[in-house]
């Protein structure tokens, strides 16, 4: 343990975890934990199949911990280089009132851009497209537009109507950029563009913002590691032999680099959090509904499906958030009131470092956990209450997340045949086809394919069950939060881990599917660095609650100092 501390740190911090948590393998089914709010204990059952599952990929996870490390090791060479051009460093609404002012032209904007993407992008692979040469043609025209407005005295209707006025943006590629690369990572959509472009899209362009590119995903969104076998593999920038995560990851990795000032992306599974945790940048789900998801590929005919799937912004800096949010939500951000005040002093925090001690899942690692901590004092140290009540239910998250999440008809089947509907391909022979090098389908998929069929082993009898227990806890924490609560949780167990580690890790994500189960906002916050990685917390609030979040993640940046560029 001693010596791979020192020869690694991150990996000596895993093994320490680890070892301590493979100790309890011995632990009966049943674990009781007591709320103390209640009058008994909670009695916690783990379905058999998923703790089995757990407990098999922590034993593998802690095997293979060493060879994930010396494969990095070996790939770990190359850096992003720092930015160095000021103008990459300012927030979107800091670059909007330069370029309405007159001291940044919005071409001078879109030129240290285009330009920092030119410069990270051969090390990131985050871009699909890009569109260049029209962004710098819409930013001349923008230019000599503002010279006859300053003349008229026009400037003031010019802020509300189009408050993003010459900045530059990127766009996920399922989020539909019109004429824009739209086959989202799949061999068979190649050469796919989009008609026109998604609805969150069209309302940022129509706010002023010019669009720069398309941003790389897993396929069509299913997976954790944004990769897949049409566009490749995109690197974290503040360590390229680790991942941006899934499946924004195209996006966080660009925002994170200073090459996007903000970006439209979309959160299905913890598809934003994920990635803006990773990447550290700020990120957040929305309230389901309130902003539209016409034109985001894939799209199914479930109707519970607009309630998991969000779409919603991405920024380096939390100022940005509101902005973009009220722009994106368009007729329906009178539902976050998003206008009115709110004061952190009011608040009342709850929080969990980890939904359960159990050893067949991953831990929490210790960083991520402290940054929780850490966050729930300094808001504390600002007059919010802290409430020590904690929501045992979280236990459940993995089986109430599966068994909600593909109850949705029509999901993706990632081995139906696209030239033959009716015939759907076998699970192994796709697996030895991937390596032997002819593979239609990523191993990501293929995973997500297993897991669609064998729902982590869990009964069918018993999904309902589990269904029954998500709409109980909605229940409960709605009350709870209210309108002046809000939840510091982690967004993953891990922080950005090697590439093809996912499958491992996988588990780590019920910290953020669930919220989309239960439809509550979530924001991810940036509270600094662990040896090289970003760490990051997620703030949760009730439904409509929007804007309690990104006060708190406001209030945090300016207490840990928000996004940090790379140096």
């Amino acid at each position: 343990m001693i010596q791979y501390h020192s020869m690694c740190p991150d990996l000596g911090d895993y093994f320490i975890s680890t070892h301590h948590r493979l100790q309890t393998l011995y632990l009966p089914t049943v674990l009781c934990t007591m709320n103390t709010k209640s009058t008994g204990p909670t009695v916690y059952k783990m379905e058999v199949g998923v703790r089995i599952v757990g407990i098999v990929l922590r034993v593998l996870n802690f095997i293979l911990a060493p060879l994930f490390w010396l494969r990095g090791r070996n790939q770990d060479s190359l850096r992003v280089p720092p930015v160095r051009d000021a103008v990459l460093l300012q927030s979107a609404s800091q670059l909007a009132a330069a370029i309405r002012s007159g001291k940044l032209s919005s071409e001078e904007v879109v030129t240290s851009f285009i330009e920092r993407i030119k410069e990270v992008n051969p090390l990131l692979n985050a871009m699909v497209q890009e569109i260049f040469s029209t962004a710098l043609a819409q930013a001349k025209e923008i230019d000599l537009m503002l010279q006859e407005v300053r003349v008229k005295g026009q400037m003031d209707e010019l802020v509300l109507t189009k408050p993003l006025l010459g900045v530059p943006f990127t766009v996920k590629e399922s989020c539909s950029l019109s004429g824009m690369s739209n086959s989202v990572g799949c061999l068979e959509h190649q050469g796919r563009v989009a008609l026109k472009d998604g609805d969150a899209v069209s309302l940022v362009k129509r706010a002023g913002a010019i669009p720069l590119l398309v941003s790389n995903t897993p396929e069509l969104c299913l997976g954790w590691e944004t990769t897949n076998l049409l566009n490749g593999t995109t690197n974290n920038p503040y360590r390229l032999n680790t991942t941006p995560g899934g499946s924004s990851g195209g996006e966080a990795a660009l925002l994170a680099s200073g090459a996007s000032p903000l970006s439209v992306s979309s959160d299905i599974a913890g598809s934003i959090r994920v990635p803006a945790a990773y990447c550290g940048v700020f990120g957040h789900k929305p309230t389901p509904g309130v902003i539209s998801i016409e034109g985001h590929v894939p799209t199914l005919t479930d109707e519970n499906y607009p309630k998991f799937l969000t779409v919603g912004p991405m920024t380096r800096y939390a100022e940005d958030l509101p902005l973009v949010l009220s722009i994106m939500a368009a007729e329906e951000a009178h539902k976050l009131s998003l206008h009115r005040p709110v004061s952190v002093n009011q608040l009342r925090i709850y929080h969990m470092t980890e939904a359960a001690n159990t050893a067949a899942l991953v831990g929490v690692h210790p960083a991520i956990q402290n940054a929780v901590r850490k966050a729930a004092d300094y808001l504390h140290k600002c007059g919010a209450t802290l409430c020590d009540e904690k929501f045992v239910e979280l236990e459940e998250s993995v089986e109430m997340s599966v068994s909600v999440f593909f109850a949705m008809k029509d999901i993706p089947n990632m081995l139906q045949d696209p030239l033959d509907p009716k015939h759907e391909k076998n699970l192994l022979v796709e697996i030895m086809k991937y390596f032997c090098g002819n593979g239609s389908r990523s191993l990501q998929a293929l995973g997500f394919a297993l897991l669609r069929e064998k729902l982590l082993f869990i009964p069918r009898r018993r999904l309902k069950h589990h269904r029954e227990r998500a709409s109980r806890l909605k229940t409960i924490m709605t009350e709870k939060l209210g309108s002046d609560g809000v939840f510091l949780y982690p967004v993953h167990s891990s922080l950005a881990h090697y590439h093809h580690q996912v499958f491992l890790r996988a588990s780590g994500v019920m910290y953020s599917m669930l919220f989309n189960v239960l439809g509550f906002p979530a924001t991810v916050v940036p509270m600094g660095m662990h040896q090289g990685l970003p760490v990051a917390i997620q703030v949760i609030a009730a439904p409509y609650q929007d804007r309690l979040c990104l006060a708190v993640a406001k209030q945090l940046e300016e207490g840990f100092g928000g996004w940090q560029p790379i140096v």
